[in-house]
C-alpha cells in the first residue's frame, strides 16, 4: 500500500519546483477565497442587498473578460512563471487598498457609499490581474513536471486548490467575527509576500519557440479555432460553464447565512468552505479509485447530482442539510474540475496553453463571476430562493441536453 501511495499520488511532488509552485499557490488561492468573503460580507453589511452581491461578480468579470483575449497572446510569448509571480504582486497592492478602504480609519472619514464605490473600484481591478494569474498558473504546470506526470500534478493542482478554497473562508469568517477586518487582512498582505516569497525558488520558464510569428489578432484567433474544433475541449468547458452559471449558489450565502440559516459570519465561513470540502473527498477517493474509463459519461452524471444538490440546498432552512448539500455539490463538481482540467492538459499543444488557458478562463469566470451576478438579478427579480432552485433545475436540463446532444463528452476516455 505504502509502495501504491508512492507511486500514485506523490510522484508529481517529487519535484522540487513543483512542490514550490504548489505551496505558493495554496497560499495564493486561499488568501483570494478570505478575501473574497470579506467583501461579499462586508458589501452585504453595507447594502443588505442580494443583488449588490451579485454585482461584485459582474465587476471583477467584466475588465478580466476583456484582458483575457490579450492575456493568453502575451502567456504564449513570454516567462510563464514571471507573469504568474506578476499577478500575485498586483493582488498584494489591491489587498493593501482593500485593507484601508475597511479599516476603522477609513469608515470614521469616508461615507458609506464612498467605501461601496471603493470596492467595487478595487474589485474592478483584481479582474485585471486575475486575467492574467489563472492562465498563466495554469500553463505554468507542463514545465514543472514530466508529460507522463501531468494526471497526477493535475489531481495536486485541483486538490490544493480545493484545499485552499476550504481554509480561506472557514478562516476568514472565524477571523471576521473574533478579531475584525483590518487584523485578517493584515494577515492577508503577510501570507501574499510569501507566496511572492517562495515563487523565487523556481526557475523561469520562457514561453515554447513559437513556429511563426504571428500578429497578436492572429494568434487570439488561433487559439479560438483550436478550441473550436477539439471538441472534448469545447464540451467539458462549455458544460461546465453553464452548470455553473445557472446551479451556482455561492453568491447568495452572505443572504443565506444571515437572513434564513441565521448564523452570521462564522456561518457563512463554513458554508464558504462546504463545497470545496466535498470536493477535496473527491480528490483523496480518486487517488485510490482513479477514473480510468467513461470519464465523460461520469462527469455528466455528475453535473446532473450537482444540480439536484442545490435545488436540496434553496429548499433548506436548516443549517445542517444547507452545509451538506453544499458539501456534496462540491465533491461532484470536483469530478468537473478534474476532468476538464486533465482534458485541457493533454490535449492542448505546449505552444497554445496560454491562449487556451485564457479561454479556459472565461468560462471559468462567466460561470462564477458572470454566474453571481446572474443569481444576484434573479434574485432581484423573483425571490433568492426561487433563483436558486430555478438555477438547480436549469444545471439538470443542462445535464440532459448535453447527454443527448454531445455524444463527444460522452466519449471522452483519457
Amino acid at each position: 500500500m505504502a509502495k501504491y501511495l508512492r507511486n500514485l499520488s506523490f510522484s508529481s511532488l517529487k519535484h522540487p519546483e513543483f512542490r514550490m509552485y504548489i505551496i505558493a499557490r495554496f497560499i495564493f488561492i486561499m488568501v483570494l477565497t478570505m478575501q473574497a468573503t470579506l467583501i461579499s460580507w462586508t458589501v452585504f453589511e453595507i447594502t443588505k442587498d442580494p443583488f449588490s452581491i451579485g454585482l461584485i461578480g459582474l465587476v471583477e468579470f467584466v475588465p478580466a473578460l476583456i484582458m483575457a483575449f490579450y492575456s493568453g497572446y502575451v502567456i504564449d510569448r513570454n516567462d510563464r512563471k514571471k507573469l504568474f509571480h506578476y499577478s500575485i504582486v498586483a493582488n498584494l497592492a489591491l489587498t493593501i487598498l482593500f485593507a484601508y478602504v475597511t479599516s476603522d480609519h477609513a469608515y470614521a472619514h469616508i461615507p458609506q457609499s464612498n467605501i461601496l464605490i471603493s470596492m467595487y473600484g478595487i474589485v474592478f481591478c483584481t479582474g485585471i490581474a486575475r486575467a492574467f494569474s489563472g492562465p498563466s498558473s495554469f500553463a505554468l504546470v507542463s514545465g514543472l513536471v514530466p508529460k507522463e506526470e501531468i494526471p497526477n500534478s493535475i489531481t495536486w493542482h485541483s486538490g490544493s486548490w480545493q484545499i485552499a478554497a476550504v481554509g480561506g473562508p472557514a478562516i476568514g469568517g472565524l477571523l471576521y467575527a473574533a478579531t475584525g477586518i483590518t487584523f485578517t487582512f493584515m494577515l492577508i498582505i503577510l501570507l501574499l509576500i510569501v507566496a511572492i516569497s517562495i515563487l523565487f525558488f523556481i526557475s523561469p520558464k520562457p514561453a515554447p519557440q513559437q513556429i511563426e510569428k504571428e500578429s497578436m489578432l492572429k494568434s487570439i484567433l488561433e487559439g479560438f479555432r483550436f478550441v473550436w474544433k477539439t471538441k472534448e475541449i469545447l464540451g467539458v468547458i462549455s458544460l461546465d460553464l453553464f452548470a455553473v452559471f445557472f446551479g451556482g449558489a455561492t453568491a447568495m450565502l452572505p443572504y443565506f447565512s444571515d437572513v434564513i440559516l441565521k448564523t452570521g459570519a462564522q456561518g457563512l465561513g463554513l458554508l464558504r468552505s462546504a463545497p470545496a470540502m466535498g470536493a477535496i473527498v473527491l480528490m483523496l477517493l480518486i487517488n485510490f479509485i482513479p477514473l480510468k474509463k467513461n470519464q465523460g459519461r461520469i462527469m455528466i452524471w455528475c453535473v446532473a447530482g450537482f444540480g439536484f444538490s442545490i435545488i436540496l440546498f434553496g429548499l433548506s432552512d436548516m443549517f445542517w442539510i444547507s452545509a451538506l448539500a453544499l458539501f456534496v455539490s462540491g465533491f461532484l463538481d470536483g469530478v468537473s474540475i478534474l476532468i476538464r482540467s486533465t482534458i485541457l492538459q493533454l490535449k492542448t499543444p505546449e505552444e497554445m496553453r496560454g491562449r487556451v488557458s485564457s479561454l479556459n478562463s472565461i468560462f471559468i469566470m462567466s460561470s462564477n463571476e458572470l454566474g453571481a451576478f446572474e443569481s444576484g438579478l434573479m434574485s432581484k427579480l423573483i425571490g433568492v430562493i426561487p433563483s436558486v432552485i430555478i438555477g438547480g433545475g436549469m444545471t439538470l436540463a443542462i445535464a440532459g441536453l448535453t447527454w443527448f446532444k454531445l455524444p463527444a463528452v460522452k466519449k471522452i476516455e483519457y
